[in-house]
């Protein structure tokens, strides 16, 4: 079963027609007491809904497979008493952690992750000991505005994200000073968290809004 290479040839064919007929599968639980490996790759998500979302998880997946990795993904709902929480319950579970959450920092990674397991933050502060894969928020935000600008836009509307949110932070800091270097144009802030909800009320809110955003 671990193909080893001093096995007889018949006596393996023997063994894998038992497998077959008995329909055995090793305990990979078991297994990974012994070699201290998992093959698997956590995956913690503020969320699972959401093209964004579905297309991270699909990135991954497709570079854990060549390597021979398999995941195990979870969502902490935004919740960050939740993502602590799961945090503990990865030990012995997996080799390697993703964590992508804009609201929990290295500092806090640090505190509640078993030592033992090697960590990935996406997004968020990316200060401390782990290595990070870090989104260039403030610059993004910047770019857009220049661009709109560049089209001759004046009147900017700007939906925010939640109030906690490191990556809505740094956008909302490149918007408003992008906005404050652009002569002559104005800015409307429209509340929002990320859900469809507050989208389209948000879009409701730049409809109605006098004078309109351009």
């Amino acid at each position: 079963m671990n193909q080893k290479s001093f096995v007889r040839a018949e006596t393996r064919e023997r063994v894998h027609r038992a497998v077959e007929k008995l329909r055995y599968a090793p305990h990979g639980a078991a297994r990974s007491l012994i070699t201290r490996q998992t093959h698997t790759i956590g995956v913690l998500l503020p969320d699972l809904f959401g093209e964004f979302f579905s297309e991270l998880i699909r990135g991954i997946d497709q570079a854990a497979r060549k390597r021979g990795y398999h995941l195990l993904v979870s969502s902490s709902h935004a919740d960050r008493a939740e993502t602590r929480a799961m945090l503990g319950t990865m030990r012995g579970r997996v080799d390697g952690l993703l964590v992508l959450s804009a609201d929990l920092d290295a500092r806090e990674l640090e505190a509640n992750l078993p030592a033992q397991i090697p960590a990935v933050l996406v997004g968020g502060s990316g200060n401390g000991s782990f290595d990070a894969i870090r989104i260039d928020n403030y610059g993004g935000a910047s770019d857009m505005v220049r661009h709109l600008v560049g089209l001759g836009h004046g009147r900017i509307a700007f939906v925010t994200g939640p109030p906690k949110n490191l990556d809505a932070a740094e956008r909302l800091r490149g918007f408003r000073e992008a906005v404050g270097r652009a002569a002559g144009a104005s800015a409307l802030e429209i509340p929002g968290d990320f859900r469809e909800e507050a989208g389209y009320r948000s879009a409701a809110s730049v409809l109605s809004a006098e004078p309109r955003p351009t």
